[in-house]
């Protein structure tokens, strides 16, 4: 089964990358990263631009509305995720454990729907 662990942190406390702060984070996630495809179960995963750099976008009555920035205010904001092959959803979440926002922010683990005749 698949599941999408989804990262939060506030970007207000992460390291901008070229930082001295940002190398141990680099690496950290490159390590658990490594971890994960050694044991056959990452898929994929990636960091993503910053909230501000995102595009909402809303149908409502026909008409296509896009606004700046995320869908919303929060105080921990979507930077990142990884995709998991995993038994279930207790090996999922032991895998979920090294992820490093899991130790500032959070991690939200959540299976996948599998839609025939996707990969």
């Amino acid at each position: 089964m698949r599941y999408i662990c989804l990262l939060y942190v506030s970007e207000a406390d992460l390291p901008a990358p070229g930082t001295p702060e940002f190398g141990p984070l680099r690496d950290a996630n490159s390590a658990a990263s490594a971890e994960m495809a050694k044991a056959g179960v990452l898929v994929d995963g990636a960091p993503l631009q910053p909230s501000r750099a995102a595009t909402t976008i809303r149908i409502r009555g026909g008409e296509t509305l896009l606004t700046d920035g995320p869908y919303a205010e929060l105080k921990e904001q979507l930077n990142g995720y990884y995709l998991l092959e995993c038994a279930d959803l207790d090996e999922a979440v032991r895998w979920a454990q090294t992820i490093p926002a899991a130790k500032t922010g959070s991690v939200e683990v959540r299976p996948v729907v599998r839609v025939e005749g996707r990969p």
